[in-house]
């Protein structure tokens, strides 16, 4: 039987993702496990459009602006949810390919249960599931757990 002592939670800030969050502290606080929530800043920003381009400070700066605000934006989340359940919650934030940076934290942090939205901010349709939890879920070494 499947006893979770780490939980990673990716979160793209959706309401898909606060309900996965929910879900995860639910099974934190009922097996005493810690939570990992992690946020993935995939924008790219592109040096150069049509004839202006930027300095790579100029990129660099810009992207670390992004990360900044992913970290506030992980904080506000954290903040409505872990006091209330009396778990322990690891927040942190990458930059890269989604699904790539999910399955390099649990393998870096030794997870052993992802629960993820099976849609996120792009969810296009309400029967499919999103390109990230797919990735997921097919290159976890752990149980995943998609939440609607």
């Amino acid at each position: 039987m499947l006893k979770p002592t780490k939980i990673l939670v990716p979160t793209d800030f959706s309401e898909y993702s606060d309900k996965a969050m929910q879900q995860a502290l639910d099974i934190a606080a009922q097996y005493g496990a810690k939570v990992f929530v992690l946020h993935v800043v995939h924008e790219q920003i592109r040096q150069c459009a049509v004839d202006y381009c930027l300095s790579p400070d100029e990129v660099e700066r810009a992207e670390n602006q992004l990360i900044e605000a992913a970290k506030q934006n992980l904080n506000k989340q954290l903040a409505k949810f872990a006091p209330a359940q009396g778990v322990e919650v690891t927040g942190d934030v990458r930059h890269g390919v989604p699904h790539d940076e999910i399955l390099k934290e649990e393998a870096e942090r030794a997870i052993d249960l992802i629960v993820i939205a099976s849609l996120g901010r792009s969810g296009l349709a309400k029967y499919l599931i999103g390109s990230v939890a797919r990735n997921v879920l097919k290159g976890a070494k752990c149980p995943v757990l998609l939440t609607k």
